[in-house]
């Protein structure tokens, strides 16, 4: 059996049944997360350009948008998951050498859900199949050290999702992923250096392409079968050896996904959370802060802190801003919040932020390393012109396993996010929607996603 069967067959057995409910609770929250970070990218400049494309091209309409219209699967896939994507406030998976973003799947089942008229509860299945494949991709297979981005696995679980909701048998669903793997891998270059659009568009790429295989094994196109074992297969060439029995797993990696508390790169969350706290207990005057000190894991230090993937004191962008612990530390100590406002152009230009950032330094620290990730430690030190110091040594974050947002919690956030597209009797409608959500049609969902005000294909 080809490594391509074994998983197609792990995606082919999984039911609703298997879910527990602590993990079906945990893709509710999830779903929430998901869709109020959708809500409120809908004016990100991207989805304007990706709104004008689709106006432009059209597509026949099988499948919704959020915030109006309706498209093709694959344009939709792609339109949806960017909106989820842009903020960069969805959900992430941590494992020692790699860091995803599950909910990226969403985009491409939600529109193979729609086309396939599926339910609710065929739609957490296949949420929870795409959860279950990326995260022990990420944990068995990571790529980010060899030059591939983490969208990378990501390939895989979005074909499996949607190979699962469009009810794909056990040989389709394998080409589905043999395909989509030797198809689609995608470089690490997104994430390093000067930053672009494309750094919060590769995954809503990767689930479209993932989707487009999906139904292209639907209707019978074959591919390699030994796309992870073959010679020159995604083992040799991607990610190195390494071994999954996918008869031995279950549909439970969801409850070990993080959400975050800052619109900021998921490494950065603990250094945010305890600079903030470091201000209100000493009621620092950021006008007072001659240096700040951050010692954190090292991975944190790689993607956002000045490592091996470039410096992060130039900041002109969102996109540049978002990846910089530098800027985001900065821009906490200033506003008191890390929110999609702070990274409006003409915030991250302002000569306070940009003095600031230069006054934050960051190094590794072998310690916090060794407990990634389990942990999400760091210590950051705050001193003053007047030679004062204050020290804070954090752990984890308000949103991290070891202190798991609630559905209060997420809701809170919706409702932040959401506000300046919906009321408080449509945030009722769709809060609603997904609490119950395996008690209704994916359509119905969608529905209600559809009539924000902020786009029609009209505008």
């Amino acid at each position: 059996m080809t490594y391509a069967e074994n998983l197609a067959m792990f995606v082919d057995r999984a039911s609703w049944q298997d879910i527990s409910d602590q993990a079906r609770k945990a893709l509710k929250i999830r779903v929430l997360d998901s869709i109020g970070c959708a809500i409120g990218a809908l004016e990100g400049e991207p989805i304007r350009i990706l709104r004008s494309m689709i106006r432009e091209f059209g597509g026949k309409e099988h499948s919704t948008l959020v915030g109006g219209g309706k498209t093709a699967p694959d344009r939709a896939a792609f339109y949806n998951g960017a909106l989820i994507r842009y903020l960069d406030f969805n959900d992430s998976y941590l494992a020692k050498g790699e860091t995803c973003h599950p909910s990226d799947n969403l985009g491409a089942i939600l529109a193979a859900g729609e086309y396939a008229g599926a339910s609710g509860r065929e739609l957490l299945t296949a949420l929870a199949v795409a959860y279950q494949v990326q995260c022990r991709l990420s944990d068995v297979a990571p790529v980010r050290d060899r030059g591939f981005d983490h969208v990378t696995q990501m390939v895989f679980s979005a074909a499996a999702g949607v190979s699962k909701i469009l009810n794909l048998d056990v040989e389709r669903t394998a080409n589905a992923l043999a395909i989509a793997g030797t198809a689609y891998n995608a470089l690490r270059v997104t994430r390093t250096g000067a930053l672009s659009h494309w750094k919060g568009l590769a995954a809503p790429n990767t689930g479209r392409n993932a989707l487009h295989a999906a139904f292209m094994a639907k209707y019978g196109i074959t591919g390699p079968p030994q796309v992870f074992e073959g010679n020159k297969g995604w083992m040799e060439t991607v990610s190195g050896y390494w071994e999954l029995d996918w008869a031995q797993e279950d549909l439970e990696r969801v409850s070990r996904t993080i959400i975050k508390k800052y619109n900021a790169e998921i490494h950065s969350q603990s250094a945010i959370e305890g600079a903030l706290d470091l201000k209100h207990e000493h009621s620092l005057r950021p006008e007072e802060i001659d240096a700040v000190h951050i010692a954190i894991f090292d991975v944190a230090y790689k993607i956002i802190g000045g490592g091996e993937e470039g410096d992060k004191t130039t900041v002109q962008v969102k996109e540049e801003a978002d990846h910089s612990l530098q800027y985001m530390v900065a821009v906490a100590l200033l506003d008191d919040r890390v929110l999609p406002e702070q990274y409006l152009p003409e915030r991250i230009l302002r000569d306070d932020v940009q003095t600031l950032l230069n006054k934050v330094s960051v190094v590794p620290d072998k310690t916090y390393s060794e407990r990634f990730p389990d942990e999400v430690g760091c210590k950051i030190t705050i001193t003053t012109r007047a030679g004062r110091k204050f020290v804070k040594e954090k752990r984890d974050y308000e949103g991290f396993l070891t202190r798991p947002a609630t559905w209060e919690t997420v809701e809170n956030k919706f409702r932040f996010l959401s506000s300046a597209y919906a009321d408080e009797r449509h945030q009722k409608e769709i809060l609603n929607v997904i609490d119950r959500l395996e008690e209704v049609q994916v359509r119905e969902f969608v529905n209600l996603l559809a009539t924000m005000e902020a786009f029609s294909p009209d505008q």
